[in-house]
């Protein structure tokens, strides 16, 4: 098929058919571009599969549905909800901004987002690229991709938690869903005018673990020049297939199935509210609930991701990566039952990592970083250092130490909500980043922020974040100098109120967890 005429701006053409997508902002858009095949009835848990194309000219100017998920109307009291409806399993979708349809090869930037492996979507407005496209000249990709039981639940050997076959099919399908979205944007982005040799994959938190597994993966070499890492939780203890099978019987359990045949006889909506009661039974006191994740099956996945950034291929990758100073304030700070945490529970919880000994040490230490700490105030900063900074530290030294390109970053500007008990919490970096703050209108996180120090904040992670996917570089002519981090000086960007370039930064965190191992 030819291309479209040069002055409709609207009108793609790629090997599965003919797109027409809308003007944003300045922008084109096209969205609920399928990049895989619906993955319904006998395709629930199975990896992903080709889509077969469709005929005509596709409608791309509106959203399809988002990934199934829990979903509690008016949203939560942190970020208002983080995915909306619709919902619907054929979600293998993705959007596309770019500033033309033409042949100019700009540097692509494709966004996963997170959710704790339970929820988001990619077609979120807070996650809309224009704000990208416009001010980055970039081509920007967000997609969907399956999520909770549907993405994450693991089978078995045989592929089906039962024994119908499948052999070497393994689990993670939510990882089959990103790698089919990367090759579909090799293939196809030049028509939207961008680079597929110059890609930059980022994402946060979950997301962020995802962006780690695709940069490692044999199947990603030469798909991925960069990737930035926000708040990942490189802390999470991955379960090999014997451990994660123990959570697969607890959901058939849940879900009245004896085995993934019956599991995909029933509704969607039956299978998400299973995965509900798994959040019960797999908490426990003091940790970040997880009751979905990805595992080491050695056939989708051979190791955590953040091990793989050390070798082969993604050695030579571009990084950068970063975290906000408050991280566990996201999920502890409201809760009541945190706030009156004891000076024993949290003891105990530090033993649990230290060990009995030196709990009180360390106590003592995290203490002295926050004068007039409550115990919930040691609490929250232990498991942010366990779960997402310090395994963020280790993974930039080890790079640092092998001559690894690698750029570090902290988010320490507090909110003033809910009598600023959130501090720089989990996820509050994200619309600096977007630089888009009235698609958050919804979020309660932002309220009382100061507009000129929001804003001015936001222009300069912005604009870092593009120099970073346009040349492998975050310094631009507004920004302190930022240096790579290396083992010598270790120098880490504060994002503030006043934006700083810092050597070892959140050297405290590093000393008080050494020595341990990567991961």
């Amino acid at each position: 098929m030819p291309n479209p005429p040069a002055q409709d701006r609207t009108v793609v053409d790629l090997p599965a058919g003919r797109l027409r997508g809308a003007i944003d902002g300045g922008v084109t858009v096209f969205r609920a571009v399928p990049y895989a095949a619906p993955p319904v009835g006998d395709l629930r848990w199975r990896p992903a599969r080709p889509h077969a194309g469709w005929s005509g000219t596709r409608d791309a100017t509106t959203d399809g549905p988002s990934a199934p998920q829990m979903y509690v109307e008016g949203g939560d009291p942190v970020l208002g909800g983080h995915g909306s409806p619709p919902f619907g399993e054929d979600c293998l979708t993705l959007d596309v901004w770019t500033p033309a349809a033409d042949d100019a090869r700009r540097p692509v930037l494709v966004w996963i987002h997170g959710g704790g492996f339970v929820s988001g979507s990619g077609s979120l407005p807070c996650y809309s690229g224009r704000t990208f496209a416009r001010d980055g000249d970039l081509v920007v990709v967000s997609i969907n991709y399956r999520i909770g039981p549907l993405g994450y639940l693991y089978p078995g050997e045989n592929g089906d938690g039962g024994g119908d076959g499948g052999g070497d099919e393994g689990g993670n399908f939510w990882l089959t869903d990103q790698l089919a979205a990367l090759r579909w944007v090799k293939e196809n982005i030049a028509s939207f005018g961008g680079d597929p040799d110059c890609v930059t994959v980022a994402g946060q938190s979950g997301g962020a673990v995802s962006t780690a597994a695709l940069a490692g993966h044999p199947r990603t070499e030469g798909l991925i020049r960069r990737v930035i890492l926000q708040s990942p939780p490189f802390g999470l203890d991955l379960p090999g297939p014997a451990a994660y099978l123990e959570r697969t019987a607890a959901y058939l359990e849940l879900a009245g199935a004896k085995d993934l045949a019956e599991l995909r006889t029933l509704p969607w909506p039956e299978l998400i509210a299973a995965g509900g009661g798994l959040f019960a039974q797999t908490a426990r006191w003091g940790y970040w609930p997880t009751p979905f994740l990805p595992v080491i099956d050695e056939v989708t996945l051979a190791g955590h991701p953040a091990q793989a950034l050390l070798t082969g291929a993604a050695a030579g990758i571009d990084v950068m990566i970063g975290w906000t100073r408050e991280e566990a304030n996201f999920g502890f700070a409201l809760d009541e039952g945190y706030a009156a945490a004891t000076r024993e529970q949290v003891l105990d919880r530090i033993a649990e990592t230290f060990g009995a000994e030196a709990a009180e040490g360390v106590y003592a230490a995290y203490e002295r970083a926050r004068p007039g700490a409550r115990p919930a105030d040691v609490l929250m900063d232990l498991i942010t250092d366990e779960l997402f900074r310090v395994p963020a530290l280790r993974l930039a030294e080890a790079r640092a130490a092998a001559g690894s390109p690698v750029w570090a970053y902290q988010f320490d500007l507090p909110t003033p909500a809910y009598e600023g008990r959130l501090g720089a919490a989990h996820c509050l970096e994200l619309p600096f980043v977007f630089d888009n703050f009235d698609q958050w209108s919804h979020a309660p996180f932002l309220a009382g922020l100061a507009p000129a120090v929001r804003d001015g904040l936001a222009y300069a992670m912005h604009r870092a974040w593009i120099a970073f996917v346009r040349t492998g570089d975050p310094n631009h002519p507004d920004l302190p100098r930022w240096r790579p981090y290396e083992t010598g000086t270790r120098t880490t960007m504060r994002f503030d109120s006043v934006v700083t370039a810092l050597d070892d930064l959140a050297g405290a965190s590093r000393l008080l967890h050494t020595p341990a191992p990567l991961i």
